[in-house]
């Protein structure tokens, strides 16, 4: 299968998941780009964020479209977790491939677990905790920074165990995490862009963008509780697969 046809397969696919889960697209994003597409662990996360944040800032308009934005919660996570995401994105071409690798496999399957034992989808009411939704912001802005990943497969747990946000607000309100995170990565990574493969790229993203139209019109039709569980299986499946590959 050629290049570009592998390119714009992933893309669709990925862009599907952050449109209908509010995250996991990276997630998927890095391992296509190592394993499908031939890029290096630090390239895979450049790029990674580049096509996450321009398909996450498409689907995130439309969402906020049906009003599943809190915009309130999501600035206050988006703002705490810009100075740690730039933090982490200077400091991850310093780390080995290997324990990038496993660290990105722990913590998406640590997410995932979180994501099935959380049975309870609160009222859009719930009122939000200043020092929790921060404290949760800057973790999840680390993590993008370090592993080149948007954060919404932390953002959406976060959002609806934490702070008590059903289901569809917590996946619109990620996708806006994720375009501030990744936006605020990528400034601390501007010297390894200019490097990546654009004829790879362009495609991508621009599959995934219209990838992400779809997974919002699916968000409608399908329950929270089934998108979560989606969402969890596909980022257990995903870690595994990554976590065997780190220590082979």
């Amino acid at each position: 299968m050629s290049t570009l046809i592998l390119a714009l397969t992933a893309g669709a696919v990925i862009g599907l998941a952050l449109g209908a889960l509010g995250g996991g697209g990276s997630v998927l994003a890095v391992p296509a780009l190592i394993y499908l597409l031939g890029f290096t662990p630090v390239a895979a996360t450049t790029a990674s964020l580049v096509i996450v944040a321009v398909t996450s800032a498409t689907a995130m308009s439309a969402h906020a479209r049906d009003g599943n934005v809190r915009w309130r919660t999501g600035l206050l996570f988006a703002a705490a977790g810009i100075g740690p995401a730039m933090l982490g994105g200077a400091l991850a071409g310093r780390i080995p491939a290997v324990a990038l690798t496993a660290a990105f496999a722990v913590v998406a399957g640590a997410a995932a677990l979180r994501m099935l034992r959380t049975r309870r989808h609160a009222d859009t009411t719930v009122p939000v905790r200043p020092g929790r939704a921060a404290a949760a912001g800057a973790g999840l802005g680390a993590v993008t920074g370090v592993l080149g990943v948007g954060g919404g497969f932390l953002a959406v747990p976060a959002l609806v165990s934490v702070l008590g946000m059903r289901m569809r607000n917590a996946v619109g309100t990620s996708l806006l995490v994720i375009t501030v995170n990744s936006l605020a990565a990528l400034a601390a990574r501007a010297g390894t862009v200019d490097g990546l493969d654009w004829a790879v790229v362009g495609p991508f993203a621009g599959a995934a963008i219209l990838g992400a139209w779809d997974g919002k019109r699916l968000a409608t039709k399908v329950s929270g509780g089934t998108l979560q569980r989606i969402f969890a299986l596909v980022l257990l499946a995903v870690a595994a697969f990554m976590l065997i590959d780190a220590a082979a």
